[in-house]
């Protein structure tokens, strides 16, 4: 396809989506109330999760369900971080929006915050597929080793601590300790609870370290234990899900415009990553031709938009480029 062609070929994408969202939005005139929708579901998402915890800390749901129930609530604050760094809801009221921005750190602590996150991920919309996208190389994009993709993809501290040499080398005006202090305090606090919980269990495998403990020790372990299951697991599933499916599907070379920035994830093969990162593989690439758009917009349009995509040879499921750490071939 030449660059004329694909040029055509993103008008008529882009057209396709514009049209399909305003029919929608003339079907249905709740849809007009963004703001609220926005926060609504936040609040409800909150809620959500405030109650799955409550559920397993009174012991009437095991570990496991809470953790899966909680993975699935946290993916839904990720859309609205999503939304609201692209000024989704209430751009002109900051209070509200960025109280928005802070509920949705928190429910998602392993990530940094949605403010730096800003940044990098329109920037990440202007570099996407090059050397210069930041966003996707932290979370594995163009990584060919599959063990230092795996972990990156799992513990995208470890990730940042290892390829900060390279990012340093390659990315402009990169700084490790930004994007570091950009996780702090929620994020800072996350990894403390994470780690402290593997090294005290660690310990104790081989050292009953509980015995010599001090109770108000034993007491913060107990915190920390449960944070574990409400929080800290949750959000390991959920960005797992996210990191390996969006790092899978967006390409790294050989990318001149936005037609060949991503392909479509619709197989099989990642229906159980896609549950906890609400059918990011099916949509996502449908975000790249129209940016300035809520979540669940796209969520509806995509059945409709990802057939015409198809038709206008928009790949779908390009395992091969997975392989070859995500290069766009022509």
């Amino acid at each position: 396809m030449t660059n004329q062609d694909a040029k055509e070929t993103i008008k008529t994408i882009v057209r396709a989506i514009k049209t399909e969202e305003k029919l929608l939005r003339s079907k249905y005139a709740f849809l007009s109330y963004q703001n609220v929708l926005g926060l609504s579901i936040t609040l409800l998402s909150l809620a959500a999760l405030i109650g799955v915890g409550s559920l397993y800390y009174m012991a009437l749901i095991p570990a496991w369900l809470c953790v899966i129930l909680a993975a699935v609530i946290t993916s839904i604050s990720h859309e609205i971080e999503h939304d609201l760094i692209h000024k989704q809801y209430f751009s002109k009221k900051p209070l509200i929006h960025n109280f928005m921005m802070l509920v949705v750190w928190m429910m998602r602590p392993n990530t940094i915050n949605p403010w730096y996150r800003r940044k990098i991920h329109l920037h990440h919309h202007y570099t996407s597929g090059t050397n210069q996208d930041l966003e996707e190389r932290l979370v594995g994009n163009g990584i060919k080793n599959p063990f230092l993709r795996a972990l990156v993809i799992v513990d995208g501290l470890l990730g940042l601590v290892i390829n900060q040499a390279r990012f340093k080398q390659e990315i402009k005006d990169f700084s490790f300790s930004k994007v570091f202090n950009a996780g702090f305090p929620i994020t800072t606090s996350y990894f403390i609870v994470l780690y402290s919980v593997i090294l005290y269990h660690l310990i104790n495998f081989f050292f009953p370290l509980a015995a010599y403990m001090p109770s108000w020790g034993l007491s913060i372990l107990s915190v920390f234990e449960f944070l574990m299951v409400v929080l800290v697991l949750p959000n390991i599933v959920r960005s797992t899900s996210l990191n390996f499916v969006t790092s899978s599907m967006h390409y790294y070379g050989g990318v001149n415009n936005v037609f060949e920035q991503t392909h479509v994830l619709t197989s099989r093969l990642f229906a159980p990553f896609h549950l906890f990162c609400f059918n990011f593989g099916k949509t996502h690439t449908i975000h790249h031709y129209a940016p300035n758009q809520p979540f669940y917009i796209r969520q509806l349009i995509s059945a409709k938009i990802n057939e015409l995509m198809k038709r206008e040879g928009v790949r779908f499921n390009d395992f091969e480029s997975i392989k070859n750490a995500n290069a766009y071939t022509k």
